[in-house]
C-alpha cells in the first residue's frame, strides 16, 4: 500500500509555497509520495491570465525536485475537470493505493462552492493546512459546519489510513508566503521560460506538450 498525498492547483506558478506545504505533509501524515494535480482548468477560476498546462507542469517539477512529489496533468488524461470526478477516478484506478486530500485553508472557506463536495469527503479524508488570514473564514464556512463532527486528532494524523471518510484532519505550521498572484505580477510573462521544454507527466509519463 502506497500512501500519497493529493495537492491540486493551477500552479501558475508553482512556488516553494506548494514546496513546504508539501514537505510538512510528508512528515505530518507519513506519506510517501505527494501527487501536484496541475488542473488542465479550474472552474473556479477565470481563464484569463492562465499559462499553457505545459509551462505549468514545467514550472510544479522544478519547484518540486528533492522530493518525493509528483507533478502530473493526469486530469487531462481522465477527461475529468471537476475534483469530485478526479478523486473518483484516481481511487479506481489505483485501487492499491490509499489518496488523503490536502488542502488549504482559504479552499476549506469556498470548500461548499466545489462540486458535490460532500461526495469529495466521503471518497478519501481530507488534511487541512493552516494558511495566515484564512482560518476564521475556514471554521466558519458552510462547509465546516457540516465536517465539523468529523473531525479527527491533529496528533493522529499519521493513522489516518485507518479512518473512514468522511474524516477531516486540521494542522498546523508557519506556511510560506509566496503568492502566485505576486509572482505572476512581478513577471507576467514568466511562462516564456518553459515554452522549448519538454515535460512528461510525473504519473504517466506521458510527454505533455
Amino acid at each position: 500500500m502506497i500512501r500519497v498525498g493529493l495537492l491540486g492547483g493551477s500552479f501558475n506558478p508553482a512556488h516553494r509555497g506548494h514546496r513546504r506545504i508539501s514537505a510538512f505533509a510528508l512528515r505530518a501524515l507519513a506519506l510517501d509520495e505527494v501527487w501536484w494535480l496541475v488542473s488542465p482548468g479550474n472552474p473556479l477560476k477565470p481563464v484569463e491570465g492562465m499559462a499553457p498546462l505545459a509551462a505549468r507542469l514545467a514550472s510544479a517539477e522544478r519547484a518540486a525536485r528533492g522530493l518525493p512529489v509528483r507533478a502530473t496533468a493526469i486530469e487531462r488524461e481522465l477527461g475529468t475537470r471537476y475534483t469530485v470526478d478526479t478523486l473518483a477516478a484516481l481511487v479506481r484506478r489505483y485501487p492499491k493505493t490509499r489518496f488523503i486530500w490536502l488542502m488549504g485553508a482559504d479552499n476549506l472557506g469556498q470548500f461548499h462552492r466545489w462540486r458535490d463536495w460532500r461526495r469529495i469527503a466521503r471518497t478519501m479524508p481530507i488534511a487541512v493546512i493552516a494558511r495566515p488570514g484564512y482560518d476564521r473564514d475556514a471554521h466558519a464556512s458552510p462547509a465546516m459546519g457540516w465536517l465539523r463532527r468529523f473531525v479527527r486528532p491533529a496528533g493522529q494524523s499519521v493513522r489516518w489510513t485507518h479512518w473512514r471518510p468522511p474524516a477531516l484532519v486540521l494542522l498546523r505550521f508557519r506556511p510560506d508566503p509566496t503568492s502566485a498572484t505576486r509572482l505572476r505580477e512581478a513577471d507576467p510573462h514568466w511562462h516564456r521560460a518553459y515554452a522549448r521544454r519538454l515535460s512528461r507527466d510525473g504519473v504517466t509519463r506521458r510527454p505533455i506538450h
